[in-house]
């Protein structure tokens, strides 16, 4: 793969490589195996991003565990919308379970703040936050993460299950626009 790709009207380049990306997940991988292993935790992926690292992840976890999905629609082109729109809710009971919301990408920290308030609204127990991204510079809200697998500059980022206007989940490795 090039170094450098052009998305739609955008020019990216490489700047990080899988093998970054795999590395990191492992870590996170290893804490919440130490940290969750008798919790019994659901899993739940924030689509459509995650998708990625959400079966990198899983794949790492060496318990019994369950998985889900919701999708929550909050960017528009290289920039959040501020609005946010929940398109596939959550079927499973909550109440009183370990919960790790599993996350491409925290910034502002917006989408991350409405996915809290529906699980916590839906009887949650144990709340974690699993991120491969967290951009510090960007962050707007007040949350916790627990398990972080990389802090990056507050750049726009393609690859690896993130994309601009649909475009470049497919890349192995994240691709940062050059302005």
């Amino acid at each position: 793969m090039n170094d450098a790709i052009k998305i739609l009207d955008k020019t990216f380049k490489k700047s990080i490589p899988e093998e970054t990306i795999i590395s990191s997940i492992d870590k996170i991988a290893e804490k919440i195996n130490t940290d969750l292993r008798d919790d019994n935790p659901l899993f739940i992926s924030i689509l459509n991003g995650s998708f990625m690292f959400a079966s990198d992840l899983m794949k790492r976890i060496d318990f019994p565990c369950e998985i889900s999905f919701v999708k929550i629609a909050s960017y528009h082109g290289t920039s959040s919308s501020g609005e946010m729109l929940e398109l596939i809710g959550l079927k499973e009971n909550l109440k009183g379970r370990t919960i790790v919301v599993v996350e491409d990408l925290v910034d502002s920290g917006q989408t991350m703040s409405k996915v809290l308030e529906i699980v916590q609204n839906r009887g949650a127990g144990k709340i974690r936050i699993a991120t491969l991204f967290f951009k510090p510079g960007a962050i707007q809200h007040n949350i916790s993460l627990d398990y972080v697998a990389m802090e990056i500059p507050n750049d726009f980022i393609v690859g690896y299950g993130l994309d601009y206007d649909g475009y470049g989940r497919n890349l192995r490795d994240i691709y940062t626009v050059v302005e």
